[in-house]
């Protein structure tokens, strides 16, 4: 265009000079030689004026050169690319905020789905005993009240071995997170040889020092419950390793994220439990040794069965391996705090079965049907907390490691831990309502 253009005023202009000429010859053909050349360049400045003129005029009006148009779709260009930037910004934004919300959901479903099973599981234990207390009950007053001291001695005694729970699901769930089923192998069956030799050591620390144990807590006055209640410690004593190793296993479960092992197990623990209390104490009138019986075969079923569940998912449920000194030490360490923490709380409730005791044979007995309640009541908040111990390790140590999984996870146990905290205290409240 720009060659074109150049060209017309080439050829304008020599028009215009040829005109010119003709002009000078017809009517200047008087006029001096200088005067002549003057008005020819003078005609030809004019003219280049007006070409410049003209070509600013087109400039204005639109006629650009083909660098200002590239120019112009480079920007062009540019914004459009910003626009596509912000709208796919934008959208990035929302499919992130939906795949937090379907994680929420997702992780909330996971969570009830474990607790739900869980708080059967824990709820089983109590229950046991709540059934022996209302079977024994409704015999002798006497053994009802011996009772007291009796689990005492069992149950929290077996509390305190809580920490070989806790070891057991934080290790498991941590080795599992990094996807190493021998280390889950070789914790399972280092735990399973401490449970063992606990287990072993309560068994002979009851045969020994039972008696002497129950005669010191009941006090002088209470003398007359030391028969029925160490009848009762020495047949449970029987079961002592069977009930801490089936503990290990089943924490082993729960460290694998699977609680409706367990709670089959136990469920079917409770119905023995249950059947065993009615056929020997009420038609067979065993009484108190009756009680402690069924309690023995059902523990013991459900450390079997608890075995089970690990044998189906690729485990050695009955290999048994020595710790060394700092597996023995890593262990010590993770279960020491829980530990002192559980010998506190058992020596609380110890204490308030120790004063109730020391009032009488019937404030005894009455205090043994309340306290089987409130236990009742209590565990509700265990399964929360053995869901974060399931949960976490795997969000914290684990190859997808998301501590923003971590929070989240957090927010909903707690949220679930205060639903149970008000389920508690309204049951409690009904409790108190109801004696």
């Amino acid at each position: 265009m720009a060659h074109q253009l150049s060209l017309h005023f080439n050829h304008h202009t020599l028009h215009l000079v040829n005109r010119k000429r003709n002009l000078i010859s017809h009517s200047n053909r008087h006029l001096p030689l200088h005067s002549l050349l003057n008005n020819t360049t003078t005609a030809i400045h004019s003219t280049n004026q007006r070409i410049i003129s003209s070509s600013s005029r087109n400039r204005r009006f639109g006629f650009l050169t083909p660098r200002v148009l590239q120019n112009q779709e480079v920007a062009n260009e540019s914004e459009h690319q910003e626009q596509i930037s912000q709208v796919s910004s934008k959208e990035e934004e929302e499919v992130k905020e939906l795949l937090v919300e379907q994680s929420i959901w997702i992780q909330m479903k996971e969570i009830v789905l474990f607790t739900g099973p869980a708080i059967g599981l824990w709820l089983c234990g109590p229950l046991m005993s709540l059934i022996d207390t209302a079977v024994v009950g409704q015999g002798s007053s006497i053994e009802l009240a011996a009772l007291g001291p009796a689990t005492v001695f069992c149950d929290y005694l077996g509390y305190l071995f809580m920490f070989l729970s806790i070891a057991t699901s934080n290790m498991v769930a941590t080795a599992l997170a990094k996807q190493d089923r021998e280390e889950v192998q070789h914790h399972i069956s280092v735990l399973l040889f401490i449970g063992l030799v606990c287990g072993l050591v309560m068994l002979l620390f009851t045969m020994l020092f039972g008696a002497t144990t129950l005669a010191a807590f009941t006090g002088p006055a209470n003398v007359h419950l030391v028969p029925a209640a160490n009848t009762y410690v020495q047949i449970r004593g029987l079961a002592w390793p069977s009930l801490l190793v089936g503990l290990v296993a089943q924490s082993a479960s729960l460290g694998m994220k699977d609680s409706w092992g367990p709670l089959k197990a136990l469920a079917v623990a409770s119905i023995i439990n249950g059947i065993g209390d009615i056929i020997l104490c009420r038609y067979l009138g065993y009484g108190i040794a009756g009680a402690a019986w069924a309690t023995l075969a059902s523990q013991v079923v459900a450390s079997y069965m608890m075995s089970q569940t690990l044998i189906k998912k690729g485990y050695k449920a009955f290999s048994f391996s020595i710790p060394s000194g700092k597996e023995f030490l890593s262990i010590f360490s993770l279960a020491a705090p829980v530990f002192v923490s559980l010998v506190l709380k058992m020596a609380f409730y110890a204490l308030l079965v120790y004063f109730a005791t020391s009032m009488g044979t019937h404030t005894t007995a009455a205090h043994q049907v309340m306290v089987q309640i409130f236990t009742l009541c209590t565990v509700c908040g265990e399964p929360i907390s053995q869901t974060a111990q399931s949960f976490m390790p795997e969000l914290m140590y684990g190859v997808n490691r998301s501590l923003v999984k971590v929070g989240v996870t957090h927010s909903l146990i707690s949220k679930d831990l205060s639903s149970n905290l008000i389920y508690t205290v309204s049951v409690l409240e009904l409790s108190l309502v109801l004696s």
